[in-house]
């Protein structure tokens, strides 16, 4: 009996080992933010969303890496700065240690993986969505379906490159994949506006899609 005991204790133990490394090889590297900055779609920029970003992550204890808020600007007659392009190369994996994307590639042209399930917060927890009381399905992208900045139109896409809560509109994505006839997690639609007032009514808070970098 106690040669049973002592092997079924090691073969736990091997277990929870086997867990641990994977874990280990499987770190976060993306998470919808819990909660927005707090000003609507001013988010001080790319560098006070990118600092938003690295501050939930820290506070999750994944703030060993470097984060960045996938966030496309514009520029006038030209391309701004693209999302994809923030976000280094993958693989990218939720608080649970779900498969997101391996690379940029699998994130923009095949992906599939970002759902109401997945869409995780940094803690683990499941975001708001179409069905849910409030909405909060809306997340701030300011970009195309492939991740890219430059849209046809002479319309305000980014709040004023993310500095502005009175002024323009923000692209948004579906996190769950539900509403307005568009399922794209990066690109349904443009919000009614950038405070968080207009944000709400289109079904955001402000959240915000956070990539490991690195």
């Amino acid at each position: 009996m106690k040669r049973m005991t002592i092997a079924t204790l090691l073969g736990v133990g091997a277990l929870l080992g086997s867990f641990s490394a994977a874990a280990e090889e499987r770190p976060m590297g993306f998470f919808v933010t819990s909660v927005g900055v707090g000003k609507g779609g001013d988010l001080g920029g790319l560098e006070g969303a990118d600092a938003h970003c690295n501050k939930l992550a820290a506070a999750a204890g994944a703030g060993n890496r470097t984060w960045r808020a996938y966030l496309s600007t514009e520029a006038p007659d030209r391309r701004g700065e693209s999302a994809r392009e923030r976000i280094g190369n993958g693989p990218w994996y939720n608080a649970h240690g779900i498969l997101i994307a391996a690379n940029p590639t699998d994130l923009h042209l095949y992906n599939r993986t970002i759902t109401l399930e997945t869409a995780l917060d940094e803690n683990g927890n499941r975001i708001k969505g179409r069905y849910d009381k409030p909405n909060e399905h809306d997340i701030l992208t300011g970009s195309q379906d492939d991740g890219t900045s430059y849209f046809p139109d002479e319309m305000d896409h980014t709040c004023n490159n993310w500095t502005s809560s009175s002024a323009g509109s923000a692209q948004v994505g579906h996190h769950d994949r539900h509403g307005g006839g568009n399922a794209s997690w990066n690109s349904a639609h443009p919000s009614r506006g950038c405070s968080l007032e207009d944000l709400a009514k289109s079904g955001g808070a402000g959240k915000l899609y956070c990539f490991a970098a690195d």
